[in-house]
């Protein structure tokens, strides 16, 4: 399992997780990507930045962006968190 530093807290948590099984205490939760400002303003502050996401697609996007701790998935697509990033990215 891949990891990422959650903000400024000193932890260390999934790249990706279901939705309702990690911690997020006083995280930035997104639905998407799209607001450049809020992800900067909060990994400036040392905030967590976490984003939804229901498609491969949008787990690529969220964690192209280095602001973004974790991307949260439904549970009904429990399947993400076996995507193969690289392959996603790279082709």
């Amino acid at each position: 399992m891949r990891e990422r530093w959650f903000g400024a807290t000193g932890r260390r948590v999934p790249e990706i997780a279901v939705e309702g099984e990690l911690e997020l205490d006083e995280a930035l939760v997104l639905d998407d990507v799209s607001n450049p400002e809020a992800l900067h303003d909060a990994h400036e502050a040392g905030r967590p930045v976490v984003v939804r996401a229901a498609s491969a697609e949008a787990v690529r996007d969220a964690l192209a962006r280095p602001e973004v701790a974790s991307v949260l998935v439904p549970k009904e697509h429990r399947e993400l968190l076996d995507l193969d990033l690289t392959e996603l990215t790279y082709g």
